[in-house]
């Protein structure tokens, strides 16, 4: 099992249980999400930056 640090942008939601939807669903695309925070916002393009720690399993033979 490795751990990786990733970013991902999402689109903000109209409620906080959507949002944290949204994001766990994201960060799961790359891995099984351990930590995470909304780093920064721009509201104008009603965008969000999501900053991560996910663990990915590594395969025994690469």
């Amino acid at each position: 099992m490795t751990t990786h640090f990733i970013t991902a942008e999402i689109d903000l939601q109209e409620t906080p249980t959507e949002l944290q939807q949204v994001i766990e669903a994201e960060l799961k695309k790359q891995g099984e999400p351990l930590r995470w925070a909304i780093t920064s916002v721009d509201e104008a393009q009603a965008k969000g930056i999501v900053e991560a720690v996910v663990t990915v399993e590594s395969s025994l033979v690469e």
